[in-house]
């Protein structure tokens, strides 16, 4: 089984996939659009979340981050003016120093992330989209803006109106990929932002064309027009799209074969088998471990 993730979303379905099927069976690629550069550091922000998560390290409040973590590097940082609207965590920072001296040195963004996982205790493969460098680009009324100052500088806030992929056009996957892709059983589609979160996926040469005869199953992001978690039923109003579960299925038609839905939303499951994929309703909110591995057994 292949998952395509990002975000907090994405990484809660993993958790559970890993819950249920043992690690040899399950391969997590991840979203590697919203990486950036800061402080000189390389810093990966769904790949730390999937790896986090999938560790148990992750904070469960926030849903990003580390548990336990304290901030006297940032609080020192704000107090001498430096940039502190990205916080980072002192045992985040760790992570993020380590993974830029092995780039530094040479190393691939796969394989630092094939060493790194393993270091935390994640099991299951962790791949990174593509190790070559991709970057979102959010186009609102207040300019084009890296997604990161948009997403965490900004907020959110500008009104969005388009997406840009610096660099996909001549990214090619990661070593694993293609070849997980090739084997799966299935691929899940997890419940993360179709637009920052799953396209740069699907749009690195080869990946969306690997998916082709294979049984596609995708996560709801949305439950009555609203997102768990994240700007997604905010971006969709801004684009003209309405902000529903079958309007998000209507965003991957083609590629689906099942949609997962909640049981909010059972009346939309006409509309997500007119856009061509299986409705299945169940309840889609993960708010415990038990509720991942739950939603984890019901899309499998």
């Amino acid at each position: 089984v292949v998952a395509l993730a990002g975000g907090v979303g994405g990484a809660k379905l993993a958790d559970g996939l890993a819950q249920v099927l043992p690690p040899e069976r399950l391969t997590v690629v991840v979203n590697t659009g919203d990486d950036f550069e800061h402080l000189g550091l390389h810093i990966s922000p769904d790949l730390d979340t999937v790896c986090y998560t999938l560790a148990g390290l992750a904070n469960r409040a926030t849903g990003w981050g580390r548990a336990d973590e304290s901030w006297h590097f940032m609080q020192a940082l704000e107090a001498l003016g430096g940039p502190a609207w990205f916080h980072l965590g002192d045992r985040d920072l760790a992570l993020h120093h380590e993974r830029t001296r092995r780039l530094a040195q040479g190393e691939t963004l796969s394989s630092v992330t094939r060493q790194l996982s393993a270091r935390l205790g994640v099991w299951p493969t962790v791949l990174p989209m593509s190790d070559d460098r991709v970057r979102t680009y959010v186009q609102t009324d207040a300019g084009e803006l890296p997604f990161q100052a948009y997403f965490v500088a900004r907020a959110c806030e500008p009104v969005v109106q388009g997406f840009r992929f610096d660099g996909v056009e001549t990214a090619l996957p990661a070593p694993g990929v293609l070849e997980a892709l090739g084997s799966a059983s299935a691929v899940i589609l997890c419940p993360s932002n179709p637009w920052v979160s799953l396209d740069p996926i699907l749009e690195v040469p080869g990946i969306r064309q690997a998916l082709a005869g294979k049984v596609v199953v995708g996560v709801s992001p949305i439950i009555r027009g609203q997102a768990l978690k994240g700007p997604a039923a905010k971006m969709a109003r801004e684009l003209g799209i309405e902000p529903s579960t079958a309007a998000i299925a209507d965003h991957f038609r083609g590629l689906l074969s099942g949609w997962v839905i909640d049981t909010q939303d059972a009346a939309e499951a006409e509309r997500v088998q007119n856009a061509g994929a299986v409705a299945h309703t169940t309840g889609i909110v993960m708010k415990t471990s038990a509720d991942r591995r739950r939603l984890a057994e019901d899309v499998l």
